[in-house]
């Protein structure tokens, strides 16, 4: 698990029925950082995926894992000396297939990641 030691939640709200949002903080002195990249730290799109799966699988209260992606956007890096916090908007169904998800991390107008797809 991320949680408590790549990332903190800063808060989390959940503003209608299968919707959170939830703030947090990276850990920039994360060992991570110093392989990805020196000098250069970038949020890798691995942890962004593993951030989204530990959040839903809160939310939803089960152990939840990626079973398919149907759609992945990277659009943006996170330094996170510079983005140190986010937010992740997650929407999510429970279906007999498993759990539909809908994310997006950003920070105000910027998204770093869009993500749809399917957990089980």
């Amino acid at each position: 698990m991320l949680a408590g030691k790549f990332y903190t939640v800063i808060a989390q709200q959940q503003p209608e029925a299968q919707v959170v949002h939830t703030t947090i903080a990276w850990n920039g002195d994360h060992a991570i950082f110093k392989g990805h990249f020196p000098d250069q730290p970038v949020v890798p799109g691995v942890c962004m995926m593993q951030t989204i799966q530990e959040l839903l699988s809160g939310v939803t209260g089960r152990n939840l894992l990626v079973k398919k992606a149907a759609n992945m956007k990277f659009l943006n890096m996170i330094d996170p000396r510079q983005t140190p916090q986010v937010t992740v908007e997650i929407k999510y169904e429970t279906t007999e297939e498993g759990v539909k998800a809908n994310a997006v991390i950003k920070h105000d107008a910027t998204v770093f990641l869009k993500f749809q797809g399917l957990f089980k």
